[in-house]
């Protein structure tokens, strides 16, 4: 049976550890510390590491990784990270088998140009990066608004059970966030009450799933009438389409405190 670890590191960040008790995947180690440890307080073997895009805190630890497991690197074509030794793109498949791993790779251009996520339909867990993240959406660097909001839809396309794993525990800024733009949002109200309560036990608001984030996440919610009225108001909206509704919302959170 396949469990995933999560593994805080950095500020705000989550690496991600899949493993069947005996074997283990490693996804985006930007820090090779605390992966190393619960490699050991698990008695787990690494067999690889999977990469979603080039940014140090999702690659950092690879190298001290490499060091003491010579195992496949997967990671995207078009990110040219150097460890990569598997390159994969959009459309492609990945076995491994220890642990038994059946992934679709799904290009989702934004964060960077290369940006890809990794989906297991069996048992449905989405590794997402920073593409999505619950309550939010991650911020555009080398690719276009256009290609951020076709990335999110090919997401919101999966199962609404889908668990989504993305890699930074920022939810309850991106749900203050939601709030302000779509107020009326009964699920919404209801998820910060939850979101709220687990931060301060110290609970991980991670993993989400696809049919939550649909339900309150703004940035899969552009043909949200209440939405688009506050970007209005807000004079942020001058075209009320999906993809100018999404570009207001990513450049209102980007200044948002």
């Amino acid at each position: 049976m396949l469990n995933v670890l999560t593994i805080p590191a950095f500020d705000d960040n989550y690496l991600w550890v899949i493993h069947d008790g005996r074997h283990a995947v490693a996804v985006d180690p930007g820090d090779a510390t605390p992966i190393i440890k619960a490699l050991h307080a698990h008695g787990l073997m690494l067999d690889a590491i999977l990469l979603t895009h080039r940014h140090a805190d999702h690659v950092g630890g690879v190298a001290e990784l490499l060091e003491k497991w010579q195992v496949p690197v997967y990671g995207p074509l078009q990110d040219h990270i150097p460890f990569i030794t598997n390159p994969v793109e959009d459309g492609d498949h990945i076995q491994i088998a220890r642990p038994a791993l059946d992934l679709t790779v799904i290009g989702v251009p934004g964060h960077t140009h290369g940006h890809i996520a990794y989906y297991a339909q069996e048992p449905r867990w989405l590794f997402c990066g920073d593409t999505l993240f619950a309550g939010g959406c991650g911020r555009i660097f080398d690719g276009t608004p256009a290609q951020m909001a076709e990335s999110l839809a090919k997401l919101a396309a999966l199962p609404d059970d889908t668990q989504v794993y993305c890699a930074h525990e920022y939810t309850l800024s991106n749900l203050r966030f939601a709030r302000e733009v779509e107020p009326g949002n009964a699920a919404l109200k209801q998820r910060f009450a939850a979101e709220t309560a687990r931060r301060q036990e110290g609970i991980p608001t991670v993993p989400s799933t696809i049919g939550l984030e649909k339900a309150t996440n703004p940035f899969l919610r552009c043909n949200s009438p209440e939405i688009a009225e506050s970007l209005k108001r807000a004079n942020r909206l001058k075209e009320n389409d999906p993809v100018a509704v999404f570009t207001a919302l990513r450049e209102w959170k980007n200044g948002y405190k």
